[in-house]
């Protein structure tokens, strides 16, 4: 699916929401190997590292893989928003921000 701003999003992807954080690298892991390119986080499932971890065993490209995170509700306005993404970011230890 196309977005507004020309990103390509895969249509179908992969939630980790409750997934505890010692198998979510499996979780993930396991998605990425049937075929899901979209992994669907939030900063307050509190398992990006794992998730991160499990696109870089992958063996995928990062280009393959969109990521999705969201911030948590006490985190919006500007700066805050920034910082957190920022933070998120470093957790999935992922730069690519859009294709």
């Amino acid at each position: 699916m196309e977005l507004n701003n020309g990103v390509t999003i895969p249509v179908l992807g992969f939630g980790v929401y409750q997934t505890p954080p010692d198998e979510t690298i499996a979780a993930v892991g396991a998605a990425l190997s049937t075929g899901y390119r979209h992994i669907d986080a939030a900063a307050a499932y509190g398992n990006e590292r794992e998730v991160g971890e499990a696109i870089r065993r992958s063996g995928l490209s990062r280009a393959e893989v969109f990521v999705e995170t969201k911030i948590w509700i006490t985190d919006y306005g500007y700066d805050t928003t920034l910082h957190s993404f920022t933070k998120s970011a470093g957790k999935l230890g992922v730069e690519q921000t859009a294709r």
